[in-house]
C-alpha cells in the first residue's frame, strides 16, 4: 500500500479487509488496466440511497419536491469533489502521465467518479452499514450545502451565457397539494427546450429545483463526451 492510499484510508476512518478494493478505487481508467468505472457504478447507487434514507429520517415533515432538491445537492459532482479532495483521493488516483499533465488529479468528474467508487468499495469490503458510516463521517449536513445552492438559477445562467447563449426562462407548469400547503412544479427552458423540472413549497423554490436538475443533466452530459472522447 502506497503512502498516499494508506492517507486515504486513514482519512475515510475505515480500515480494508480487503486492500484491492480501494486499490481499484483509486485506479483511474487512464492506467490501463482494472479500474473504478464499474466501482463508480456501484457507488453512485450506493450514495443515492444511503443519502436518501438519511434526508428521509432527519426531514419527516418535508414533501419529496425538497427531499429530492436536497440529495441533488449532496450527491452531485460540485459537493463530491470537494469531499474526494479533503480526502486525499486525487493525489492517491493511479493514471497515465498524460492525464496527470492534463490536471486530472483536480479534475472534478475525476474526483466525483474516484469519490463514488472508494464508497463502492468500503460498501464491498465492509457492508452498507460501513459504507454508512463513511458518508456520515465525511459528507456534509444538509445545512452547510443549504446556502450554495440557493443560487442555482445563478449558475445556470451563467454556464448558459457563455460563448453568447440564451437566457434561462423558467415556467410554472403545475400546482398539487392542499391550498394550505401547496407544491409547485417549474420548469426551465433553453429557448423552446425544456431543460430541467423541478418541485418546490413556493414558485422560487420550485424554480430553483429546476436550475439544480438542469445542472445535474450538463454535469451527466459533459461526463459522457468526456467518457466517449477517452474511447
Amino acid at each position: 500500500m502506497t503512502d498516499q492510499t494508506k492517507r486515504v484510508m486513514d482519512a475515510l476512518g475505515y480500515t480494508f479487509h480487503d486492500e484491492a478494493l480501494l486499490r481499484r478505487a483509486l485506479t483511474h481508467p487512464s492506467a490501463g488496466k482494472e479500474d473504478n468505472q464499474r466501482l463508480e457504478f456501484l457507488g453512485d447507487a450506493v450514495l443515492q440511497y444511503l443519502m436518501s434514507d438519511r434526508l428521509y429520517r432527519n426531514h419527516p415533515s418535508d414533501r419529496e419536491g425538497s427531499l429530492t432538491h436536497m440529495r441533488a445537492l449532496l450527491v452531485c459532482e460540485a459537493a463530491l469533489s470537494p469531499i474526494a479532495q479533503r480526502l486525499g483521493i486525487g493525489e492517491a488516483l493511479v493514471m497515465d502521465r498524460g492525464e496527470e499533465m492534463t490536471g486530472g488529479r483536480t479534475k472534478p468528474s475525476v474526483l466525483c467518479d474516484a469519490m463514488e467508487a472508494v464508497l463502492a468499495a468500503v460498501c464491498l469490503d465492509g457492508g452498507m452499514d460501513a459504507a454508512r458510516a463513511v458518508m456520515e463521517r465525511c459528507w456534509p449536513s444538509e445545512s452547510e450545502v443549504s446556502r450554495p445552492m440557493q443560487d442555482s438559477k445563478g449558475r445556470l445562467q451563467e454556464i448558459l451565457q457563455q460563448n453568447g447563449g440564451e437566457t434561462p426562462s423558467y415556467r410554472i407548469t403545475g400546482t398539487s397539494g392542499p391550498p394550505h400547503a401547496p407544491v409547485f412544479e417549474a420548469a426551465v427552458f433553453r429557448g423552446d427546450r425544456e431543460i430541467g423540472r423541478g418541485t418546490g413549497k413556493t414558485k422560487k423554490q420550485a424554480e430553483q429545483a429546476a436550475a439544480m436538475a438542469a445542472l445535474n443533466g450538463l454535469e451527466k452530459k459533459d461526463e459522457t463526451e468526456t467518457n466517449s472522447d477517452k474511447r
